[in-house]
């Protein structure tokens, strides 16, 4: 009686799952420093905006999911960077002044 190896299928399976949770845990990792800027567009009924940092002409995605304070428009607001699935993405959004 010949032994039975394992499928291929299963070891697709097993190293999908890995590879998964690999990109999981990078995909939304948050960068240490605290940003600031100026709330530059924020639409409540759609929940994201747009937020234009102080230190450059940078302006990153913000959607209410990162949303520590509710926030408007030309708010002044302290927040991470976080890598997103479109790029990066400001969380722990609090308004600051």
């Amino acid at each position: 009686m010949r032994e039975k190896s394992p499928s291929n299928h299963s070891l697709h399976s097993t190293w999908g799952k890995v590879v998964s949770s690999l990109f999981i845990m990078t995909k939304y990792t948050t960068m240490d420093n605290k940003t600031t800027g100026i709330v530059k567009f924020y639409n409540t009924e759609k929940r994201f905006g747009f937020i234009k940092h102080d230190d450059s002409s940078k302006e990153t995605f913000v959607h209410s999911s990162g949303l520590i304070d509710e926030i408007k428009e030309n708010d002044k607001v302290e927040f991470d960077l976080q890598n997103g699935q479109k790029g990066m993405n400001a969380v722990n959004v609090k308004v600051i002044g």
